[in-house]
C-alpha cells in the first residue's frame, strides 16, 4: 500500500463510530502510515558546532505524537477535507498505521446535519495543523483538569509569557 490511501469502510467500525464517523455521504476514511521511533537531529556527520549540551543526536524525541503526524499528512494529501478524528490501527517494527476520519465540508449531507455542520465553519480549516484535534490536544497537554494542569492552559507558551512578563502597575 502507499503511505496514504483511502479505505472504503473503516477497519474498526466500532472505534470510528465512537469518534464521530457516520456511514453517509461526505465522510471518508484514509489510512496513513508513519515511521516509528524518535527524531534524529539533522546535522551533517553528527557534528553540532556548539556547546556540548546541544551535542545530542540520537536520543531526542519529537514534540508531537505520531498520530498527529499521520493526521497532518493525510490532510495535506486531501486539502479540501477536514480532519474529524483518528485512531490507531496497527503497528509493526517499522511503521505505525492510523486511520483518519475526514469530512467534506462542502457536501450537502454534512452541511444540513446539525450534529456535524460545525466543522463547516472556516475557523475549522486545518484543525490538525493547529493542534485542535484529539491527538493535537493530547500533545499540548490539554487532556487533564485540576491544579496539575493549570500551567497547560490556555497553552504552555501563554502561561510562560504571563508568568515572565514584567507587570508595572500604576499603583504598586
Amino acid at each position: 500500500f502507499p503511505p496514504i490511501c483511502r479505505v472504503p469502510p473503516p477497519t474498526r467500525p466500532d472505534k470510528a463510530r465512537r469518534l464521530g464517523y457516520k456511514a453517509k455521504q461526505g465522510f471518508c476514511i484514509y489510512r496513513a502510515r508513519v515511521r516509528r521511533g524518535g527524531r534524529k537531529r539533522p546535522v551533517s556527520k553528527g557534528i553540532v558546532y556548539g556547546k556540548p549540551v546541544h551535542c545530542g543526536i540520537t536520543k531526542l524525541k519529537f514534540a508531537r505524537n505520531l498520530r498527529s503526524v499521520a493526521e497532518e499528512r493525510a490532510a495535506r494529501r486531501c486539502g479540501a477535507l477536514r480532519v474529524l478524528n483518528s485512531y490507531w490501527l496497527n503497528q509493526d517494527s517499522v511503521y505505525k498505521y492510523y486511520e483518519i476520519i475526514m469530512v467534506d465540508p462542502m457536501h450537502k449531507c454534512v452541511r444540513n446535519d446539525p450534529r456535524i455542520n460545525w466543522i463547516c465553519n472556516p475557523t475549522h480549516k486545518h484543525r490538525e495543523m493547529r493542534g485542535l484535534t484529539s491527538a493535537g490536544r493530547k500533545y499540548r497537554g490539554l487532556r487533564g483538569k485540576g491544579h496539575n494542569y493549570t500551567k497547560s492552559r490556555p497553552s504552555k507558551r501563554a502561561t510562560w509569557r504571563n508568568n515572565n512578563r514584567l507587570s508595572l502597575k500604576r499603583y504598586r
